[in-house]
């Protein structure tokens, strides 16, 4: 529940706020080219990361990449992917639609292959996830604000660890790895904790 969040944010001692929307601050630092951790509902397990355990970026710095697998601590030929409304992926997207698990692999259109180059593989192809508003209101939420931001409908998504580590899954793990690794923002429940403040009391 939020009570619970609040309370493991305030056990940790973290500088914390509640915004006006999560969805909308997120999407402003990704706007700015910071990364988020992004902790919301329920927890997820499987292949993939799909929207409540993730860490998020900008698809349109062709250096996301490296920075991302920085973060995660991994290779630096490890891919990372796109979530895409869904709405918006055929314009971007070749390929069966939609793809709500992140199992398939898309040709990118020729269009856009400049403007999220983080995404596109060597081989001008993407794992695409599509979000659909009614199953994933706050990622749709999040994804249109950047979209009205940027005029990109795609964010980065890759799962919510580090190197050697399983995906978070408790609040207290979501706040070890803001401790412990280069994200700019911790979005937990509707909780915005950036790094430039957190660490101030």
């Amino acid at each position: 529940t939020d009570g619970e969040l609040e309370a493991e944010l305030r056990r940790a001692n973290l500088v914390f706020s509640r915004p006006p929307s999560i969805a909308g601050e997120a999407a402003r630092v990704l706007a700015a080219n910071g990364i988020v951790a992004w902790f919301q509902g329920r927890s997820e397990y499987g292949p993939r990361a799909l929207g409540h355990r993730s860490l998020l970026a900008h698809p349109g710095d062709p250096d996301t990449t490296a920075r991302m697998n920085d973060v995660k601590g991994r290779e630096q030929f490890r891919p990372i992917a796109p979530m895409v409304l869904l709405s918006r992926a055929g314009d971007i997207f070749e390929g069966v639609l939609p793809s709500p698990y992140m199992l398939f692999v898309h040709r990118v259109r020729d269009a856009w292959k400049d403007r999220i180059p983080a995404v596109v593989h060597v081989d001008g192809t993407a794992r695409v996830q599509t979000v659909d508003p009614s199953t994933e209101p706050l990622v749709a939420e999040m994804l249109t604000e950047f979209e009205r931001r940027t005029g990109l409908p795609v964010v980065v998504n890759t799962s919510l660890n580090t190197a050697g580590r399983p995906m978070v899954d408790t609040p207290r793990e979501a706040m070890e790895l803001f401790g412990s690794a280069p994200v700019d923002l911790l979005a937990i429940g509707p909780y915005a904790v950036h790094r430039s403040q957190a660490f101030g009391r």
